[in-house]
């Protein structure tokens, strides 16, 4: 039974879901905004949100989980570096949700998730 479980599951399993994660975290701090669907981004947004706020403390023990969550030494150096500090007196709220025309092919909502 489901009650109130908190996660998507998107049609895939655990592994997947998480490289799927993974793969969408990398490319929102590359790009700094993405095109996904609408429920992919919303599941996204938590995700970037506590990595942000991680890095923001900038410690050795934040950057290592940060490098086991998203898999990439670029993609936190970029993090630490670039869009933690921009954030430093906010406390929340670093992403923002676009809702956009409807994928033609399936009729998909469709979304766009950037940095603020």
């Amino acid at each position: 039974m489901r009650h109130h479980s908190t996660k998507r599951k998107f049609g895939r399993e655990k592994d997947q879901r998480n490289a799927l994660m993974r793969s969408l975290a990398r490319n929102l701090i590359n790009e700094n905004r993405i095109t996904t669907t609408l429920p992919k981004a919303k599941e996204l947004r938590p995700y970037v949100e506590k990595l942000v706020t991680k890095a923001k403390s900038g410690s050795l023990a934040s950057r290592r989980l940060i490098i086991s969550k998203v898999g990439g030494v670029k993609e936190t150096k970029a993090l630490f570096d670039v869009i933690a500090p921009k954030y430093k007196d906010r406390k929340g709220g670093y992403t923002r949700i676009i809702k956009i025309a409807r994928r033609e092919l399936d009729a998909a909502p469709m979304a766009m998730i950037e940095f603020v």
